[in-house]
């Protein structure tokens, strides 16, 4: 896998670090750290990028994601422009894996956590009772610090490694960290898809946005992404249309036109491969019908 920049969020003085966000729009560079991260939006919507994975975010998702998985929330469009009264509020946790040190990471006490951050080198996510307890416990944790701070973390851990209300994000691990051109480089590609993908997007205008021949940025894209450049445009179209449809009374005629398909087939055909049922059924059984 390709490497994005690292960041690193804890003081040598802590264990981790806890911050409330709170913008007109969430990080738009994507990026990974060494760090694993435990996140939770709490207003805004858009979409977000996990190792290969891509999905659109609403409030209230709980997401772990592991050291140098590869992530980017990316703000819906409307949060970007200037005259807006939109913004986005979240908390958001780093950690490192040796938090209680490398001596009792080993010990059989802890086995159950190790399987955790293991598991989270693809990004979790939770659903659920536990989803629910631990963003309680998050809200808590923002006003605690010392000892009570470390012990409610644990608590958050404990429950998370507990439990199998999750499920994986992304379909590969991320072993390496991302050097920053190569932050630089998908970064400026994505927030030229994010914009763009409604309409036709030709290969060689991404080449030339990243001083690259089209064959060669086809196959960096690849294996950056972990799949084809024509692949990734499909399912971000459908993911998109995802939302519209569970989200709007549009048709579906209407769906697929604003989510960049040029024909109603097409759209039918490449929302049957990628989430494995229709249009009308991934609407009826989201909203219970």
């Amino acid at each position: 896998m390709k490497a994005a920049i690292h960041k690193s969020s804890i003081p040598d003085s802590q264990i981790f670090m806890i911050k409330y966000l709170e913008d007109q729009y969430f990080d738009p560079v994507w990026h990974s750290h060494s760090e694993y991260q435990l996140f939770v939006p709490l207003e805004g919507t858009g979409t977000r990028f996990i190792g290969d994975s891509i999905k659109s975010f609403k409030p209230n998702e709980l997401i772990l994601t592991g050291s140098n998985l590869p992530h980017l929330w990316r703000s819906d469009e409307a949060y970007f422009e200037k005259s807006n009264m939109l913004k986005v509020r979240g908390i958001v946790i780093y950690m490192q894996e040796s938090l209680l040190g490398e001596h009792l990471m080993g010990k059989d006490e802890l086995v159950q956590l190790h399987k955790l951050f293991k598991k989270s080198q693809r990004g979790l996510e939770f659903y659920g009772g536990v989803k629910l307890k631990v963003i309680k416990l998050m809200h808590e944790l923002l006003h605690l610090n010392g000892l009570e701070a470390v012990i409610h973390l644990l608590m958050i851990l404990q429950l998370l490694s507990a439990t199998r209300e999750y499920h994986f994000i992304s379909h590969n691990e991320y072993i390496e960290p991302f050097k920053k051109n190569e932050t630089d480089r998908m970064s400026a590609v994505y927030e030229y898809i994010l914009k763009n993908y409604r309409q036709k997007i030709h290969l060689n205008e991404l080449a030339e946005l990243v001083c690259m021949t089209p064959t060669s940025f086809s196959r960096y894209f690849t294996i950056t992404n972990n799949k084809g450049f024509a692949k990734f445009i499909s399912e971000l179209r459908v993911k998109h249309a995802c939302k519209l449809l569970t989200e709007t009374d549009l048709s579906i005629l209407v769906v697929s036109e604003r989510s960049g398909f040029k024909t109603l087939s097409n759209f039918n055909k490449q929302f049957r491969d990628i989430m494995q049922k229709r249009p009308s059924e991934y609407k009826k059984e989201f909203l219970g019908i």
